[in-house]
């Protein structure tokens, strides 16, 4: 388990800064009053390189609180403004890990949605039609391992919709493992789910080479069991 921020550091260059984000954790501040992962981070950088005065940090991406895995941040303008270009071109390669009680249909599979989101509810549903007020969202899995009562999806996403990945999967039987938000019978103990964002993959807006992360999912005995068999 991380003790300190300095351990959930993936990479760091003076560009970017790439954080493991814990399921407990929210990426910017919200109404909670909790102190977000990029003040933290901000923190640390002041501290690390005695930097004057208030410190640049560029939020690229979010994940929902309950959700762990890497998150992109930007310690530039230049970086964060070539960033936010590669989001919207989907030139930023984005790996999750789901774990489900119940398997999708097919062990591979291409997943095509409206998505449309209720803000009072702070929820999104899929749909297979399209709505005037709905997203196409996109995205790619596979059948990677099985426990005894639960099995591990590796999903690519395609597009950037809110709670995509947890409204696509539940609008095909396969709530994940803890989202009782969407459809799963039981909380996890600390109020997490079991979805990680495990790998991104881009070139890098300054230096121009290929980056590839991975980040290990948190110290549970199930996540523990499926990454024991990566």
């Amino acid at each position: 388990m991380y003790t300190t921020l300095k351990d959930q550091i993936i990479y760091e260059d003076n560009h970017l800064i790439i954080v493991n984000k814990l399921p407990s954790q929210i990426v910017q501040g919200d109404k909670t009053g909790d102190e977000p992962l990029s003040e933290k981070v901000k923190k640390y950088i002041k501290d690390k390189y005695n930097k004057p005065g208030d410190v640049f940090l560029g939020v690229v991406h979010r994940l929902d609180r309950p959700t762990s895995g890497l998150i992109i941040f930007a310690r530039t303008s230049k970086a964060l403004t070539r960033l936010n270009q590669m989001l919207k071109d989907h030139t930023i390669r984005k790996i999750y890990w789901a774990v489900v009680k119940e398997l999708p249909p097919e062990e591979t599979g291409h997943l095509i949605h409206y998505i449309y989101r209720d803000t009072k509810k702070n929820k999104s549903f899929a749909s297979v039609k399209e709505r005037k007020d709905s997203k196409r969202a996109e995205l790619r899995y596979r059948h990677i391992a099985s426990s005894d009562k639960y099995h591990l999806l590796e999903i690519e996403l395609l597009t950037g919709r809110h709670h995509q990945i947890r409204a696509q999967l539940t609008s095909v039987g396969c709530p994940i493992k803890g989202d009782i938000k969407y459809g799963y019978p039981r909380t996890n103990i600390n109020a997490s789910i079991h979805l990680h964002a495990r790998k991104v993959e881009f070139i890098h807006p300054v230096k121009k080479e290929k980056m590839t992360f991975l980040a290990p999912p948190p110290d549970d005995p199930l996540w523990n069991y499926f990454a024991n068999r990566d």
